[in-house]
């Protein structure tokens, strides 16, 4: 294997976060959208390090001579790599913070610095400071004491005093900020920071000499202990015994707010039992929510933008539509909503017999849920699978699986060795004296939340094959059992990955006729790379559109110089997945949930359906170009791994144009739908 051609996954995350920063240092976009893109940039590093650096310390430990296949680095030399260019990052950060917090003065929100503040906002400070006091709870450490347990993403107070005391005091019961308003001018007050200026008063008996804020990250990769016993109360336990063991898991990370002496930091950090490698000192709070309390001051956040509820089909005309027609819905410009009144039609049709579902993450009120609830109260029968493991969504499925089966619904689980990751939903009728089916095939999750935040593609057709499909992958997992290899659906880890490379090797048959594109969210499968190589050596012209992790160079000669590779960052984050093979009217196109992952073609159940009517196929068509013409949004991968920004030529923003284009798709009962005559044409004039 060319080692030379691969990234290291970890290292190609890391670069996926930084254009997440890069985002926030773009002084076009909209100054609280990139306070917003600063906190995201946090929170994904603050995942990153929960997930992957206890999985990489564990193998530095347990396999330190194992060498990651693809780059050949070692478990040690990742995480030197990772270490630096997360100091690097950091940099970065604290000058975006600066800039950030110096535009924000001149729109009148002043985020206190307590280092240079006035008499008036002092004195507003302590008084708030008062209102507060009585919800801080100091603990005092004899030098010898080791501190108490610091949960993770939780922050705390830790004060060195004058007796060689310390002090610990938890933030977790106080707001993250609090504000006020002076002359027209809103002050933001950090609580981590009020907290500290006014120590003395918390610990009057003492004499502080130095305090800092200070964050654990700890780590969340915790699998799943053996527990005797089967059913659904047996998995629930199982899981929370599992929620409990993570929250207790060794630290990772460390990050101390505040400057130190070298004495005390060095006391600080051997207290934390932290490796001092990953303590970090960042000038940014760990908290910048206090975006939220900013009102809506013209221009400071990106024009409204508002999914369409009305596709010109009302409750009761959606199966009368798919019995002629595919539906393609695309999300966030278009909403949930027609999907759930699909469920509540479903619902009040006597010709319905069951519905179907495979559940993974859920809003904390969701709609879909209140429709299947409602579904099976109307006599429907109604089976969830709901996958329990789906990380840092565990407690709220565990809710839901509760509520739906008092509502009357069946609720099964994920496979013990497979996530159940699909977006899948069946319904089964009873018509005209024989079985029919409506299949819904999604790339995200049945979530109103993010359905508002990240793109993704709905699927829904009667296509009778995809039903039986469906029907046999649903009987599988209510058994227990791993799907069948199906005949239209791909339903990974029996005949995803293997279809993939069918449908590549069609291409290289080709030679320089053949055409690939895929848009996915992550690539790191060595056997699809491999194949990859051979499309680009074969002359086949492929395109990447991978949103984050993406392992394989392109434009290396002899090599991948058939190959581009371009991610999207925006206001959106892209979350939908096409695999298009082929052009004109030999293109093959097929939506799903999966990315070419390992964990997606290997241990996880994924379910996609082909794009094949010609409105539908012209829809994605649409989506592909405006990710080919983005160059607002969009950076290119260069073969040395670095991703540049695209200048000149005609496009704009892929996803401002295609809001345009979906929110004024409108379907009727009444007329035939043609496909969209020169779909590119009409997205051309929105990039003009």
């Amino acid at each position: 294997m060319n080692q030379s051609i691969y990234i290291n996954r970890e290292l190609s995350w890391l670069a996926f976060n930084e254009r997440v920063l890069l985002e926030a240092a773009d002084s076009s976009v909209p100054l609280l959208e990139r306070l917003k893109f600063l906190t995201i940039y946090q929170s994904n590093l603050e995942e990153f390090y929960r997930v992957r650096i206890g999985i990489l310390l564990h193998r530095i430990l347990l396999t330190p001579d194992k060498a990651d296949p693809l780059s050949g680095m070692l478990p040690e030399e990742q995480m030197q790599e990772v270490l630096r260019i997360t100091r690097e990052q950091q940099s970065l950060m604290e000058s975006v913070w600066k800039s950030i917090r110096a535009e924000l003065k001149t729109e009148n929100v002043d985020v206190l610095d307590f280092k240079k503040i006035s008499k008036v906002d002092e004195l507003m400070s302590k008084k708030l400071f008062g209102d507060i006091r009585g919800q801080l709870s100091p603990t005092v450490l004899d030098p010898d004491r080791p501190l108490p347990f610091l949960w993770g993403q939780q922050s705390y107070i830790i004060a060195f005093l004058g007796s060689k005391k310390l002090a610990v005091i938890p933030l977790d019961r106080v707001p993250p900020y609090l504000s006020f308003e002076i002359d027209g001018c809103q002050k933001i007050v950090l609580t981590a920071m009020l907290v500290r200026r006014f120590l003395p008063l918390l610990l009057k008996k003492e004499t502080i000499l130095q305090s800092a804020v200070v964050k654990v990250t700890r780590n969340a990769d915790v699998l799943l202990s053996e527990l005797e016993g089967r059913g659904n109360e047996a998995m629930r336990q199982k899981v929370s015994t599992m929620l409990t063991k993570r929250r207790r898991e060794a630290p990772v990370r460390a990050q101390v707010y505040g400057k130190l002496q070298d004495a005390n930091r060095a006391l600080l950090v051997k207290k934390l039992r932290v490796q001092e490698r990953c303590v970090f000192y960042p000038s940014v709070p760990f908290d910048l929510s206090f975006r939220s309390a900013i009102g809506g001051r013209d221009g400071l956040r990106y024009a409204e933008r508002r999914p369409v509820r009305d596709i010109g089909l009302k409750k009761g005309e959606y199966f009368r539509y798919i019995d002629k027609h595919d539906l393609l819905m695309s999300f966030p410009f278009q909403s949930m909503v027609p999907f759930v009144d699909l469920i509540y039609e479903a619902a009040d049709n006597p010709e319905v017999l069951s519905i179907k579902i495979t559940l993974y993450r859920m809003s904390a009120s969701s709609k879909v849920a209140a429709a299947l609830a409602y579904a099976a109260d109307k006599g429907k029968d109604v089976m969830c699978l709901l996958e329990l493991r789906a990380r840092f969504d565990e407690q709220n499925n565990i809710d839901y699986s509760e509520m739906l089966e008092d509502a009357g619904c069946r609720v099964v689980y994920g496979l013990p060795d497979q996530k159940v990751h699909s977006k899948l939903c069946l319904i089964t009728r009873q018509h005209e004296g024989n079985l029919s089916y409506i299949t819904q095939v999604g790339t995200g999750n049945y979530n109103e939340i993010t359905g508002e935040q990240y793109t993704d593609l709905s699927l829904i057709t009667s296509d009778p094959v995809s039903g039986k499909d469906a029907e046999a992958v649903f009987a599988a997992l209510m058994h227990g059992e791993v799907p069948p290899e199906t005949e239209r659906l791909w339903i990974a880890p029996r005949c995803f990955k293997s279809r993939v490379l069918e449908m590549m090797d069609r291409e290289i048959a080709k030679g320089s006729e053949g055409r690939i594109a895929i848009k996915a969210n992550a690539l790191n499968n060595e056997e699809v790379m491999e194949k990859l190589v051979a499309c680009s050596k074969a002359g086949v012209k492929t395109e990447l559109f991978i949103r984050g992790i993406c392992c394989l160079r392109p434009g290396i000669p002899g090599e991948t110089e058939n190959i581009t590779v371009k991610s999207v960052v925006g206001r959106w984050l892209e979350h939908s997945r096409i695999y298009s093979f082929g052009e004109g009217e030999d293109e093959r196109i097929f939506v799903g949930s999966g990315d070419l992952l390992n964990r997606n073609l290997e241990r996880r159940v994924e379910a996609f359906a082909e794009v094949r009517t010609p409105e539908t196929r012209a829809q994605i068509r649409t989506i592909l170009d405006a990710l080919r013409k983005d160059r607002e949004k969009s950076r290119t991968m260069q073969p040395d791994g670095s991703y540049t920004r695209e200048t000149g030529g005609e496009g704009s923003s892929s996803q401002e144009a295609l809001y345009q284009y979906f929110s004024s798709l409108r379907y009727s009962l009444d007329e035939e739908t043609a496909e969209p005559q020169s779909a590119w044409q009409r997205l051309k004039k929105l990039f003009q």
